[in-house]
This record gives C-alpha cells, sequence and structure tokens, in this order.
C-alpha cells in the first residue's frame, strides 16, 4: 500500500492537502485546497506506478499519462467532475478534479437494506438516465473512452440531485493501437461489475459494451440491494446468476429485461451502444416469464452450434438404426 501524504503537503505550490478520501492499491485521492482560487476545493488523485518496474517503461508510462490526462481535462459534461490540472511529483502522477459533495450510492444502497427497502424503481432509472448520457457522450469522444470501474462507490448523488461518476482512475482510450492503451491509470475494475473480456488485463477485445456490463451490473445492484454473480463464476455456473425480479419484484419486467441483456456474458449479446441501452430500460421489453427462456434459448443456440458435428453423427447413426431394424 502506497504510504499516504500528510495533511497541508503542498503539490506543484498550489494544492494543500487536507487529508484522504479514498486509497487504492496504485494511490489515493485527497480533498485538497487549491490556494490559488481561494475557496476552492478540488480533489487530487493520486497514481504510483510500480516501484519495480524498469526505468525506461516508466517513462513511456509517464508520458501516456500525460496524453490520456490531456483528453480528460477536455471533457466537459454534466455528470463528470471536471478534470482541471495534471502533473508529475516525485515520481507519481496525479489528476486535479471537482471535488463532488453528497454520498456515493453504495452508502445509498447500504442505508436502504438497513431500513429493509429496496431504492424505488423510478429513482434508479433516473440515475441510469444521467449516467447513460455521462457513459455516451466518454464513448462518442475520438478516441472513444472506456471508463472500465463503473460501480455504485464510484458514483456520487449530490444534493441537487445530479449523479456524478467520479473515478477516472481505470480510463482507457480506444486506438488502434492495442499495445499502446495500457496505462499507470489501468487495472482490472472490480469483480462484480466487471465483464468476463476485462479480467486477467487482457484488454483487446474490451470496447464500450464493457462499460454497459459494468452499468448493468450496478443498476442490478442498485435494484436488487445485492450485486450480481461474478462473470467468472456465472462462466463456470450460468445458472448462478439469481434474476433481479426473483430478489425485488417491485422490478419492471422491461427493466428486468434490458439488465439481464446488459449483463449477458459475450459482448455481442448486450446493446451496441449505451443509448440502445438507455431506450430498452424504458421499453415494455420482454415480460419476466419469458426473459429467462430467452436466455436460456441464446445459450441453447450456442451450444447447437458448438456441437454441430456431433449432432448430425448422432443423426445418421439414428437413421441407419431405422433402416436395419427389422
Amino acid at each position: 500500500m502506497v504510504k499516504l501524504l500528510e495533511p497541508q503537503t503542498m503539490l506543484k505550490d498550489r494544492y494543500k492537502i487536507a487529508g484522504p478520501i479514498g486509497q487504492g492499491g496504485m494511490g489515493a485521492v485527497y480533498r485538497a485546497e487549491d490556494t490559488l482560487l481561494p475557496g476552492r476545493i478540488c480533489a487530487v488523485k493520486e497514481i504510483s506506478p510500480d516501484p519495480d518496474i524498469e526505468p525506461e517503461m516508466l517513462t513511456q508510462l509517464q508520458e501516456q499519462f500525460r496524453q490520456e490526462a490531456s483528453v480528460l481535462a477536455r471533457l466537459d459534461h454534466p455528470n463528470l467532475p471536471k478534470v482541471s490540472d495534471y502533473f508529475t511529483h516525485s515520481g507519481r502522477e496525479y489528476l486535479v478534479m471537482d471535488f463532488v459533495p453528497g454520498h456515493d450510492l453504495r452508502e445509498l444502497i447500504d442505508d436502504a437494506l438497513k431500513e429493509n427497502r429496496f431504492i424505488e424503481e423510478a429513482q434508479v432509472l433516473d440515475w441510469a438516465d444521467q449516467l447513460c448520457s455521462a457513459l455516451a457522450y466518454l464513448h462518442e469522444q475520438t478516441p472513444p473512452i472506456l471508463h472500465r470501474d463503473i460501480k455504485p462507490s464510484n458514483i456520487k448523488l449530490t444534493p441537487t440531485g445530479l449523479i456524478k461518476l467520479v473515478d477516472f482512475g481505470l480510463v482507457k482510450l480506444l486506438t488502434s493501437d492495442e499495445a499502446r492503451t495500457v496505462t499507470v491509470v489501468q487495472g482490472q475494475g472490480t469483480a462484480a461489475y466487471t465483464p468476463l473480456e476485462q479480467y486477467g488485463g487482457d484488454d483487446t477485445h474490451t470496447d464500450i459494451r464493457s462499460d454497459i456490463y459494468s452499468l448493468g451490473a450496478t443498476l442490478y445492484h442498485l435494484l436488487t440491494g445485492r450485486s450480481p454473480m461474478t462473470a467468472r463464476e456465472r462462466f463456470l455456473r450460468p445458472e448462478a446468476l439469481v434474476f433481479p425480479r426473483t430478489i425485488n419484484p417491485a422490478i419492471s419486467p422491461g427493466v428486468e429485461h434490458a439488465i439481464l441483456r446488459a449483463l449477458a456474458l459475450h459482448p455481442d449479446r448486450r446493446p451496441a451502444t449505451m443509448t440502445a441501452f438507455q431506450t430498452m430500460l424504458h421499453q415494455a421489453g420482454a415480460p419476466a416469464q419469458i426473459a429467462p427462456l430467452l436466455l436460456g434459448l441464446r445459450e441453447w443456440r450456442g451450444a447447437l452450434r458448438a456441437n454441430l458435428a456431433l449432432i448430425a453423427i448422432a443423426g445418421i447413426l439414428m437413421l441407419l438404426a431405422l433402416i436395419i431394424t427389422p
């Protein structure tokens, strides 16, 4: 674990550290005062590369961090915190963003569980609309930007009711040169919200549908009070995923259907874009009784395609048996 900066530490002769907001394996986030703009409070994200990394690789990663940070600094969307600065200090990389007040959605889930209730679907759909808007905006950039760590604890509800997707820590630019997209700010995400293609550090198959999976898992958690089974466990045991309406019958069948589509293990079975997913959330969709059948039919079609040769041989053998049987 990286040693935290002490309170009152000055960064870049401008940002006075007040204290940590959170900490992870690759760094920390601090609340800080911008001394050049009295009264402005900001969030400073610190990213610490592996101390054993080769100097040449470290230089490459730092350069790419600066390139990606410059892209983030150009973003402007009401549901994203504004990145206002980035710099290197004592071998660590820093992003300076708006400080977002309020509670994260994981805290709101925990509060609902303590009160033995579910968060209202209408409220969750309002949050989903704001998140879809922010993520569609990221995905429409040139090159597209993936967030890669969407989860309730990375989403804040401000006192005004505005949702903010606060953590850019795992951002990835989709470029034609995939070998150059692995950076010091990248990681694997959080298991319950991570699609199968994002496991193991192999990013050659991740695209905007990876964020759709993570948002689907987040909405599942918000509506049911529990996170879904991990993609890895579902790959080994497809029946492990409990359907949302089994836990919370108040969920609309169409909303359940949209979430299940977003949680498809194969990217091709998910909605193609955030806008398509948002539209699906507001449509009637498939009735709850039909949704499991639809998913089951997809699995059966996959199994039939994979075993077509064996099925053909079995059919021939059955035909021969009928011919030679007196």
